[in-house]
């Protein structure tokens, strides 16, 4: 296993080359910690991305939560919860990423501030458009894409960088594979595993 260093710049231009070699539409999710703060990732792709043409579409499975019925079920801070029954996977893959190739996406399923249904309309994904999902624990899913991105943290980092402390148990079994696995520790300095 080799360690490519990179910057967080050229980790950016890294994804949106491989982007740029997907014909057609494409779905790609940026998966990591909430500590790693996978959105940022995702968010620093779109311009470059509508700078080659395409046209970009950003989703977070923040805004496919489960209702605070079923996340809570077992308190506020159950790991398993959070591992298992926190998001909406199933949502998220029947609203954006299955229906993405034909041309719609529901970008937000619900809304946590008011835990009401979002009340998102269905945008278009252009022919070239590109479905940018950021989010964690995503790539053990069976989740369809053309392209994942996992931002791995050293547990010591993983622990550092972590606010919600009793998250931290859901991580532990967590072993994703993906197309870009990045060593994530010091995000300006990020790393591309290669084998």
């Amino acid at each position: 296993m080799k360690v490519r260093p990179l910057t967080f710049d050229s980790l950016v231009t890294e994804i949106v080359s491989r982007i740029g070699t997907i014909d057609g539409r494409a779905r790609v999710l940026i998966d990591g910690a909430p500590a790693a703060d996978p959105g940022r990732l995702a968010d620093a792709v779109v311009e470059p991305l509508r700078a080659l043409g395409r046209a970009v579409q950003r989703v977070s499975v923040q805004d496919f939560l489960r209702p605070a019925s079923v996340r809570l079920e077992h308190g506020r801070t159950d790991p398993y919860s959070y591992r298992h029954g926190w998001f909406d996977y199933a949502g998220l893959r029947r609203e954006v990423l299955d229906p993405a190739m034909d041309g719609k996406v529901l970008p937000a399923l619900w809304n946590a501030v008011t835990d009401r249904a979002s009340r998102a309309e269905y945008v278009d994904v252009p022919e070239n458009g590109v479905v940018l999902v950021d989010g964690t624990l995503l790539l053990d899913r069976g989740l369809p894409a053309e392209l994942t991105v996992h931002l791995w943290l050293s547990p010591g980092a993983l622990k550092r960088k972590t606010a919600e402390e009793w998250t931290l148990p859901a991580f532990d079994d967590y072993d994703p594979a993906a197309d870009l696995f990045v060593r994530y520790d010091h995000p300006e300095r990020p790393g591309l595993v290669e084998s």
